[in-house]
Protein backbone atom coordinates (compact mmCIF):
# COMPACT_ATOMS: atom_id res chain seq x y z
CA UNK A 1 0.00 0.00 0.00
CA UNK A 2 1.10 3.43 -0.52
CA UNK A 3 2.29 5.70 2.25
CA UNK A 4 0.21 8.64 2.46
CA UNK A 5 0.80 11.87 1.35
CA UNK A 6 -0.58 15.46 1.57
CA UNK A 7 0.07 19.09 1.65
CA UNK A 8 -1.58 20.37 4.73
CA UNK A 9 -1.41 20.04 7.99
CA UNK A 10 -4.85 19.46 9.30
CA UNK A 11 -5.21 16.74 6.38
CA UNK A 12 -2.14 14.93 8.18
CA UNK A 13 -3.68 15.19 11.64
CA UNK A 14 -6.98 13.09 10.53
CA UNK A 15 -4.86 10.95 8.87
CA UNK A 16 -2.72 10.53 12.11
CA UNK A 17 -5.93 9.82 13.79
CA UNK A 18 -6.60 6.97 11.99
CA UNK A 19 -2.98 5.70 11.33
CA UNK A 20 -3.72 3.22 14.21
CA UNK A 21 -6.15 0.78 15.42
CA UNK A 22 -5.52 2.07 18.97
CA UNK A 23 -5.45 5.94 20.16
CA UNK A 24 -3.17 4.43 22.88
CA UNK A 25 -1.07 1.73 22.26
CA UNK A 26 1.63 1.55 25.44
CA UNK A 27 5.11 -0.08 24.48
CA UNK A 28 8.18 0.88 22.76
CA UNK A 29 9.02 -1.37 20.30
CA UNK A 30 7.63 -0.39 16.69
CA UNK A 31 8.12 3.30 17.64
CA UNK A 32 12.05 2.40 18.43
CA UNK A 33 12.30 0.77 15.34
CA UNK A 34 11.23 3.90 13.42
CA UNK A 35 13.55 5.94 15.64
CA UNK A 36 16.39 3.72 14.67
CA UNK A 37 15.39 3.22 10.65
CA UNK A 38 15.46 7.24 10.48
CA UNK A 39 18.51 7.28 12.54
CA UNK A 40 17.25 9.98 14.71
CA UNK A 41 19.90 10.03 17.65
CA UNK A 42 20.19 13.97 19.56
CA UNK A 43 23.43 15.20 19.33
CA UNK A 44 22.42 16.77 22.41
CA UNK A 45 20.94 17.34 26.24
CA UNK A 46 17.38 15.74 26.89
CA UNK A 47 15.73 16.83 29.50
CA UNK A 48 12.94 14.33 29.92
CA UNK A 49 9.82 15.88 32.43
CA UNK A 50 7.65 12.93 33.77
CA UNK A 51 4.33 13.63 36.56
CA UNK A 52 0.53 13.81 37.55
CA UNK A 53 0.94 17.44 37.19
CA UNK A 54 2.67 20.49 36.49
CA UNK A 55 5.11 18.73 34.24
CA UNK A 56 3.85 21.21 31.36
CA UNK A 57 4.87 24.15 33.85
CA UNK A 58 8.57 22.46 34.42
CA UNK A 59 8.72 22.53 31.01
CA UNK A 60 8.04 25.96 30.23
CA UNK A 61 10.50 26.91 33.37
CA UNK A 62 13.20 24.94 31.75
CA UNK A 63 12.84 26.10 27.71
CA UNK A 64 12.41 29.75 29.01
CA UNK A 65 15.42 29.95 31.75
CA UNK A 66 17.60 28.36 29.11
CA UNK A 67 16.57 30.28 25.95
CA UNK A 68 17.42 33.76 28.38
CA UNK A 69 20.56 31.72 28.44
CA UNK A 70 21.08 32.11 24.75
CA UNK A 71 20.64 28.07 23.91
CA UNK A 72 18.67 26.87 21.16
CA UNK A 73 16.22 25.42 22.98
CA UNK A 74 13.61 22.37 21.52
CA UNK A 75 10.59 21.84 23.55
CA UNK A 76 7.85 19.14 22.94
CA UNK A 77 4.44 19.25 25.08
CA UNK A 78 0.68 17.79 24.90
CA UNK A 79 -1.50 18.21 24.54
CA UNK A 80 -1.94 21.51 22.73
CA UNK A 81 -5.31 23.62 23.37
CA UNK A 82 -5.79 25.38 20.27
CA UNK A 83 -3.40 24.35 17.63
CA UNK A 84 -1.04 21.09 17.07
CA UNK A 85 1.85 23.43 16.75
CA UNK A 86 1.78 24.41 20.32
CA UNK A 87 3.76 20.91 20.92
CA UNK A 88 6.85 21.68 18.98
CA UNK A 89 8.84 24.84 19.85
CA UNK A 90 12.32 25.89 18.60
CA UNK A 91 13.27 28.81 20.57
CA UNK A 92 9.98 29.54 22.03
CA UNK A 93 8.26 29.43 18.64
CA UNK A 94 6.05 27.37 17.23
CA UNK A 95 7.07 24.65 14.12
CA UNK A 96 5.76 26.07 11.12
CA UNK A 97 2.82 24.18 8.82
CA UNK A 98 5.40 23.45 6.69
CA UNK A 99 8.09 21.80 9.03
CA UNK A 100 5.64 19.59 10.50
CA UNK A 101 4.36 17.86 7.29
CA UNK A 102 7.67 17.56 5.92
CA UNK A 103 8.81 15.55 9.43
CA UNK A 104 4.96 13.54 8.58
CA UNK A 105 5.56 12.97 5.02
CA UNK A 106 9.27 11.30 6.39
CA UNK A 107 8.31 9.32 9.22
CA UNK A 108 5.28 8.03 6.70
CA UNK A 109 8.03 7.31 4.01
CA UNK A 110 10.30 5.47 6.49
CA UNK A 111 8.09 3.76 8.75
CA UNK A 112 6.92 1.10 6.23
CA UNK A 113 4.67 -1.62 7.80
CA UNK A 114 5.04 -0.66 11.27
CA UNK A 115 1.81 1.22 12.24
CA UNK A 116 2.06 3.95 15.14
CA UNK A 117 -0.08 5.78 16.79
CA UNK A 118 -0.67 9.76 16.38
CA UNK A 119 1.49 10.62 19.71
CA UNK A 120 4.39 8.43 18.24
CA UNK A 121 4.31 9.85 14.99
CA UNK A 122 4.33 13.31 17.28
CA UNK A 123 7.35 12.25 19.41
CA UNK A 124 9.48 11.32 16.43
CA UNK A 125 8.22 14.78 14.19
CA UNK A 126 9.48 16.90 17.15
CA UNK A 127 12.63 15.06 16.98
CA UNK A 128 13.38 15.28 13.88
CA UNK A 129 12.85 18.96 13.87
CA UNK A 130 14.95 19.65 16.54
CA UNK A 131 17.49 17.26 15.06
CA UNK A 132 17.24 19.45 11.65
CA UNK A 133 17.43 22.92 13.59
CA UNK A 134 20.58 21.69 15.08
CA UNK A 135 19.33 22.59 18.83
CA UNK A 136 21.53 23.02 21.94
CA UNK A 137 18.89 21.20 24.29
CA UNK A 138 15.46 19.22 23.89
CA UNK A 139 13.06 19.68 26.51
CA UNK A 140 10.72 16.74 26.13
CA UNK A 141 7.29 15.94 28.42
CA UNK A 142 6.21 12.71 28.98
CA UNK A 143 2.43 11.93 27.71
CA UNK A 144 1.30 9.45 29.76
CA UNK A 145 3.01 7.27 32.75
CA UNK A 146 7.25 7.51 31.80
CA UNK A 147 8.30 3.79 31.52
CA UNK A 148 6.10 2.59 28.22
CA UNK A 149 5.61 6.33 26.78
CA UNK A 150 7.22 7.12 23.68
CA UNK A 151 9.28 9.87 24.52
CA UNK A 152 11.04 7.19 26.78
CA UNK A 153 12.86 6.07 23.49
CA UNK A 154 15.45 8.64 24.23
CA UNK A 155 17.80 9.09 27.11
CA UNK A 156 17.27 11.91 29.47
CA UNK A 157 20.67 13.79 30.41
CA UNK A 158 18.41 14.80 33.53
CA UNK A 159 15.23 13.69 34.33
CA UNK A 160 12.55 14.59 36.54
CA UNK A 161 8.92 13.27 37.76
CA UNK A 162 7.14 16.70 39.49
CA UNK A 163 4.32 15.11 41.02
CA UNK A 164 2.80 11.28 41.58
CA UNK A 165 -1.03 11.56 41.77
CA UNK A 166 -3.90 8.84 40.39
CA UNK A 167 -5.09 9.66 37.09
CA UNK A 168 -5.24 7.26 33.73
CA UNK A 169 -5.45 4.79 36.22
CA UNK A 170 -6.48 1.76 33.36
CA UNK A 171 -2.65 2.30 32.15
CA UNK A 172 -0.59 3.10 35.54
CA UNK A 173 -2.48 1.27 37.99
CA UNK A 174 -4.33 1.71 41.14
CA UNK A 175 -2.15 3.36 43.78
CA UNK A 176 0.55 6.06 44.47
CA UNK A 177 3.04 3.21 44.01
CA UNK A 178 1.96 1.62 40.89
CA UNK A 179 2.21 5.11 39.17
CA UNK A 180 5.36 5.82 40.87
CA UNK A 181 6.99 2.88 39.12
CA UNK A 182 5.69 3.67 36.06
CA UNK A 183 6.87 7.58 36.40
CA UNK A 184 10.60 6.31 37.43
CA UNK A 185 10.62 4.29 33.69
CA UNK A 186 12.06 7.11 32.56
CA UNK A 187 15.43 7.37 34.60
CA UNK A 188 18.99 6.46 33.49
CA UNK A 189 21.82 4.85 35.15
CA UNK A 190 24.39 7.14 36.45
CA UNK A 191 21.94 10.20 35.30
CA UNK A 192 20.42 12.84 37.68
CA UNK A 193 16.78 12.72 38.69
CA UNK A 194 14.60 14.75 40.66
CA UNK A 195 11.23 14.60 42.53
CA UNK A 196 9.14 17.17 43.21
CA UNK A 197 6.10 15.35 45.28
CA UNK A 198 6.42 16.62 49.13
CA UNK A 199 5.17 12.97 49.76
CA UNK A 200 6.43 10.69 47.39
CA UNK A 201 5.61 7.11 47.36
CA UNK A 202 8.89 4.64 47.72
CA UNK A 203 8.58 2.77 44.40
CA UNK A 204 10.42 5.92 43.01
CA UNK A 205 13.30 5.59 45.24
CA UNK A 206 13.27 1.57 44.53
CA UNK A 207 13.51 2.19 41.04
CA UNK A 208 16.36 4.78 41.62
CA UNK A 209 18.32 2.37 43.84
CA UNK A 210 17.49 -0.65 41.21
CA UNK A 211 19.04 0.90 38.23
CA UNK A 212 21.84 3.06 39.79
CA UNK A 213 20.07 6.37 39.24
CA UNK A 214 21.40 9.27 41.61
CA UNK A 215 17.06 10.84 42.48
CA UNK A 216 17.01 13.75 44.58
CA UNK A 217 13.72 14.96 46.39
CA UNK A 218 11.99 18.22 47.02
CA UNK A 219 12.67 19.49 50.98
CA UNK A 220 15.57 16.89 51.42
CA UNK A 221 17.73 17.45 48.71
CA UNK A 222 16.37 20.40 47.15
CA UNK A 223 14.00 23.18 47.93
CA UNK A 224 12.54 26.43 47.93
CA UNK A 225 11.52 29.14 50.84
CA UNK A 226 10.39 32.60 50.51
CA UNK A 227 12.45 35.97 51.37
CA UNK A 228 11.54 39.98 51.42
CA UNK A 229 8.24 38.92 53.64
CA UNK A 230 7.40 36.86 50.58
CA UNK A 231 8.05 39.14 47.77
CA UNK A 232 11.29 37.24 46.55
CA UNK A 233 12.20 33.58 47.12
CA UNK A 234 15.59 31.47 47.44
CA UNK A 235 16.41 28.08 45.91
CA UNK A 236 18.63 25.94 47.46
CA UNK A 237 20.60 22.71 45.83
CA UNK A 238 22.88 21.05 48.26
CA UNK A 239 25.61 24.11 48.67
CA UNK A 240 24.35 25.61 45.94
CA UNK A 241 21.92 28.95 47.26
CA UNK A 242 20.02 31.25 44.75
CA UNK A 243 19.20 33.90 46.70
CA UNK A 244 16.51 37.27 45.74
CA UNK A 245 14.87 35.58 42.81
CA UNK A 246 11.45 36.91 41.74
CA UNK A 247 8.60 35.29 42.20
CA UNK A 248 7.25 33.62 38.56
CA UNK A 249 5.27 34.98 36.55
CA UNK A 250 2.90 31.99 36.48
CA UNK A 251 0.56 32.22 39.32
CA UNK A 252 0.30 30.04 42.47
CA UNK A 253 2.57 29.30 45.44
CA UNK A 254 2.56 25.52 43.81
CA UNK A 255 4.19 26.98 40.76
CA UNK A 256 7.79 27.90 43.24
CA UNK A 257 7.78 23.89 43.27
CA UNK A 258 8.09 23.45 39.86
CA UNK A 259 10.45 26.23 39.68
CA UNK A 260 12.72 24.34 41.88
CA UNK A 261 12.45 21.04 39.85
CA UNK A 262 13.93 23.12 36.65
CA UNK A 263 16.42 25.05 38.89
CA UNK A 264 17.50 21.24 40.36
CA UNK A 265 17.66 19.80 37.13
CA UNK A 266 19.64 22.63 35.60
CA UNK A 267 22.07 23.00 38.33
CA UNK A 268 22.79 19.58 38.11
CA UNK A 269 23.76 20.05 33.91
CA UNK A 270 25.56 23.25 35.30
CA UNK A 271 28.98 21.59 33.64
CA UNK A 272 27.25 21.13 30.17
CA UNK A 273 24.80 24.09 30.03
CA UNK A 274 25.95 27.21 32.11
CA UNK A 275 23.25 29.50 33.15
CA UNK A 276 23.75 32.52 35.15
CA UNK A 277 21.82 33.84 38.04
CA UNK A 278 20.36 36.95 35.48
CA UNK A 279 19.15 34.54 32.92
CA UNK A 280 17.06 32.28 35.81
CA UNK A 281 15.68 35.33 37.16
CA UNK A 282 14.54 36.55 33.02
CA UNK A 283 13.11 33.67 32.64
CA UNK A 284 10.86 33.16 35.75
CA UNK A 285 9.66 36.83 34.80
CA UNK A 286 9.00 35.76 31.20
CA UNK A 287 7.63 32.21 31.35
CA UNK A 288 4.46 31.86 29.88
CA UNK A 289 2.13 28.38 30.23
CA UNK A 290 -1.40 28.95 28.97
CA UNK A 291 -3.94 27.89 31.19
CA UNK A 292 -2.12 26.82 34.44
CA UNK A 293 -4.56 29.06 36.79
CA UNK A 294 -3.78 31.71 33.88
CA UNK A 295 -5.52 34.91 34.86
CA UNK A 296 -6.98 36.94 32.12
CA UNK A 297 -6.56 41.15 32.12
CA UNK A 298 -10.14 42.72 32.89
CA UNK A 299 -12.99 42.74 34.59
CA UNK A 300 -14.51 40.49 36.55
CA UNK A 301 -11.48 38.96 36.83
CA UNK A 302 -11.42 35.29 34.44
CA UNK A 303 -8.90 32.49 35.46
CA UNK A 304 -8.70 29.69 32.96
CA UNK A 305 -6.93 26.13 34.27
CA UNK A 306 -7.09 23.05 32.84
CA UNK A 307 -7.22 21.48 36.20
CA UNK A 308 -8.97 18.09 35.85
CA UNK A 309 -8.26 15.22 38.06
CA UNK A 310 -7.81 15.82 42.26
CA UNK A 311 -4.35 16.67 42.55
CA UNK A 312 -4.47 19.71 40.05
CA UNK A 313 -7.84 20.54 41.79
CA UNK A 314 -6.38 21.35 45.26
CA UNK A 315 -3.29 23.56 43.38
CA UNK A 316 -5.75 25.20 41.66
CA UNK A 317 -7.88 25.52 45.15
CA UNK A 318 -4.87 26.89 47.01
CA UNK A 319 -4.03 29.17 44.09
CA UNK A 320 -8.09 30.80 44.27
CA UNK A 321 -7.30 31.30 47.82
CA UNK A 322 -4.46 33.40 47.06
CA UNK A 323 -6.51 35.57 44.49
CA UNK A 324 -8.74 37.64 47.17
CA UNK A 325 -12.11 37.84 47.97
CA UNK A 326 -15.17 37.74 44.43
CA UNK A 327 -18.36 38.22 45.38
CA UNK A 328 -19.80 35.56 43.30
CA UNK A 329 -17.23 32.99 41.63
CA UNK A 330 -18.83 31.45 38.22
CA UNK A 331 -17.69 28.17 36.83
CA UNK A 332 -17.67 26.69 33.26
CA UNK A 333 -17.17 23.67 33.99
CA UNK A 334 -16.72 20.40 31.55
CA UNK A 335 -14.93 17.22 32.50
CA UNK A 336 -13.91 13.88 30.64
CA UNK A 337 -16.45 10.92 31.49
CA UNK A 338 -13.49 8.87 32.52
CA UNK A 339 -11.75 11.46 35.24
CA UNK A 340 -12.93 11.54 38.89
CA UNK A 341 -15.91 13.96 38.63
CA UNK A 342 -16.95 13.63 42.31
CA UNK A 343 -13.75 14.01 43.61
CA UNK A 344 -12.83 17.38 41.68
CA UNK A 345 -16.33 18.84 42.37
CA UNK A 346 -15.47 17.80 46.70
CA UNK A 347 -12.21 20.08 46.51
CA UNK A 348 -13.40 22.99 44.60
CA UNK A 349 -17.42 23.30 45.41
CA UNK A 350 -17.07 25.56 48.63
CA UNK A 351 -15.09 28.15 46.16
CA UNK A 352 -17.86 28.41 43.40
CA UNK A 353 -21.27 30.04 43.81
CA UNK A 354 -22.88 29.34 40.42
CA UNK A 355 -22.11 26.09 37.92
CA UNK A 356 -22.65 26.32 34.35
CA UNK A 357 -22.08 22.75 32.87
CA UNK A 358 -21.48 21.71 29.42
CA UNK A 359 -19.64 18.92 27.62
CA UNK A 360 -16.52 19.83 25.28
CA UNK A 361 -17.08 18.80 22.02
CA UNK A 362 -15.76 15.17 21.77
CA UNK A 363 -16.86 11.55 23.04
CA UNK A 364 -15.34 10.93 26.32
CA UNK A 365 -16.67 14.41 27.74
CA UNK A 366 -19.54 13.64 30.39
CA UNK A 367 -22.85 14.77 29.19
CA UNK A 368 -23.65 18.29 30.50
CA UNK A 369 -27.26 17.24 32.03
CA UNK A 370 -25.43 14.01 33.96
CA UNK A 371 -22.58 16.14 34.83
CA UNK A 372 -25.02 19.37 36.09
CA UNK A 373 -26.77 16.11 37.75
CA UNK A 374 -23.68 15.40 40.00
CA UNK A 375 -22.57 18.92 41.09
CA UNK A 376 -25.83 19.85 42.17
CA UNK A 377 -25.76 16.13 44.01
CA UNK A 378 -22.81 16.86 45.52
CA UNK A 379 -23.38 21.16 46.16
CA UNK A 380 -27.41 21.75 46.87
CA UNK A 381 -26.88 25.27 47.89
CA UNK A 382 -24.91 25.98 44.60
CA UNK A 383 -26.69 27.18 41.45
CA UNK A 384 -26.61 25.01 38.56
CA UNK A 385 -27.16 24.64 34.85
CA UNK A 386 -26.05 22.53 31.94
CA UNK A 387 -25.72 23.99 28.71
CA UNK A 388 -25.36 22.65 25.15
CA UNK A 389 -22.01 23.69 24.66
CA UNK A 390 -18.69 25.29 26.48
CA UNK A 391 -19.64 28.93 24.20
CA UNK A 392 -23.15 28.77 25.18
CA UNK A 393 -22.05 28.18 28.93
CA UNK A 394 -19.11 30.45 28.44
CA UNK A 395 -21.11 33.54 27.14
CA UNK A 396 -24.09 32.98 30.00
CA UNK A 397 -21.42 33.36 32.69
CA UNK A 398 -19.89 36.58 31.14
CA UNK A 399 -23.15 38.10 30.90
CA UNK A 400 -24.64 37.35 34.96
CA UNK A 401 -20.88 38.13 36.31
CA UNK A 402 -20.61 41.52 37.84
CA UNK A 403 -17.27 43.62 37.53
CA UNK A 404 -16.30 41.83 41.04
CA UNK A 405 -17.50 38.70 40.44
CA UNK A 406 -14.78 36.05 38.97
CA UNK A 407 -15.34 33.38 35.80
CA UNK A 408 -13.75 30.53 36.70
CA UNK A 409 -13.14 28.03 33.10
CA UNK A 410 -11.60 24.53 34.00
CA UNK A 411 -11.93 20.91 33.93
CA UNK A 412 -10.07 19.79 30.73
CA UNK A 413 -7.61 20.94 28.31
CA UNK A 414 -10.48 20.25 25.58
CA UNK A 415 -13.03 22.78 27.78
CA UNK A 416 -10.32 25.96 28.28
CA UNK A 417 -9.99 25.54 24.53
CA UNK A 418 -13.37 25.99 23.40
CA UNK A 419 -13.65 28.98 26.25
CA UNK A 420 -10.26 30.36 24.45
CA UNK A 421 -11.71 29.95 20.85
CA UNK A 422 -15.15 31.48 21.95
CA UNK A 423 -12.96 34.70 23.49
CA UNK A 424 -12.09 34.47 19.82
CA UNK A 425 -8.10 33.85 20.72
Amino acid sequence: MAAFDAGRLDEWLAHLEQAHPKAIDMGLARISHVRDVMGLKPGFPVLVVAGTNGKGSVCAFLSTILRCAGYKVGTHTSPHLLRYNERVTVDLQEASDEALVDSFRAIETERGDTSLTYFEFGVLSAMKIFIDAKVDVAVMEIGLGGRLDAVNIFDGDAACVVSIDLDHQAYLGDNREDIGREKAGIFRTGKPAFCGDAEPPQSLAAVAAEQGTPLEFIGRDFGWQKEAEGQQWMFWRGDTRRHALPLPALRGQYQLGNASVALAMLDALREQLPISLNDIKRGLLEVEWPARCQVLPGRPQTVLDVAHNPHAARALKSALDQMGYAETTHAVFGMMADKDIEAVVRILGDRIDRWYAAAPNLPRAEPADQLAQRIAALQPKARVTAFESVAGAWKAATQAAGDNDRILAFGSFYTVAEVMAARGR
